[in-house]
């Protein structure tokens, strides 16, 4: 029927469509065109999976779900677990590990793998780099952690790293470097193409923002 009517009523049968899948979809909660397009499996496949079939890859998919729907101690958990024989030393998981255990204010623990993935080539201009300088700082080992933030204060780049170093700078009393360093970043945004402009915006609000206090 829907295709009769589109091809005579094109305008009127698209709309009329659109709008009866819309009431259909209503009945599930927090329905949108997001969750009608959506295929990532469910949490309950992949436990499912799990349950099915105890591999490797099937405990890493369910880690990361568990850590995308904030159930971070479970995806510790299970992170950890598939961290043996073959797989003992794997990138990928340590990496999930280190930001999993930032998010849960783990430092120690952060500060133990990132050492781990420190001399990949990789690492020093990644994000785990940043969360490793700021595990660093919380555990008050201020003159480390601000050798690694250094690292990774290239002009035209890296912007979350950047404002969190000065977020640093902050904390220890050196306002006056702090509004320099977010000063000299606000005069980058004007030789950015569109695309980097609107990747790094949100940190050049922050600042705007962190500027008013120094």
């Amino acid at each position: 029927m829907w295709i009769w009517i589109i091809i005579f009523l094109p305008v009127v049968g698209s709309l009329a469509y659109i709008f009866m899948e819309m009431m259909n979809t209503r009945r599930f909660e927090g329905s949108s065109f997001a969750n009608i397009f959506a295929s990532k499996p469910s949490i309950k496949r992949l436990e499912e999976n799990l349950r099915f079939s105890d591999t490797f890859n099937n405990r890493v998919m369910l880690a990361d779900a568990y850590f995308e729907n904030n159930e971070v101690d479970r995806a510790i958990e299970l992170y950890n677990s598939s961290l043996t024989g073959a797989f003992e030393e794997n990138e990928y998981v340590h990496t999930q590990l280190l930001k999993a255990f930032s998010a849960t204010g783990q430092f120690e623990n952060v500060v133990t793998i990132g050492k781990k993935l420190y001399d990949l080539p990789t690492f020093p201009r990644s994000r785990e780099h940043m969360l490793y300088a700021m595990a660093l700082d919380q555990l008050g080992r201020t003159s480390e952690a601000e050798k690694e933030f250094r690292m990774m204060q290239a002009r035209f780049s890296f912007y979350e790293a950047r404002y969190q170093f000065g977020l640093f700078l902050i904390r220890h009393d050196r306002r006056e470097d702090a509004k320099q360093l977010y000063v000299s970043m606000l005069e980058e945004s004007g030789h950015l193409s569109p695309r980097e402009r609107r990747s790094a915006n949100v940190y050049f609000k922050l600042i705007r923002e962190k500027l008013k206090d120094l």
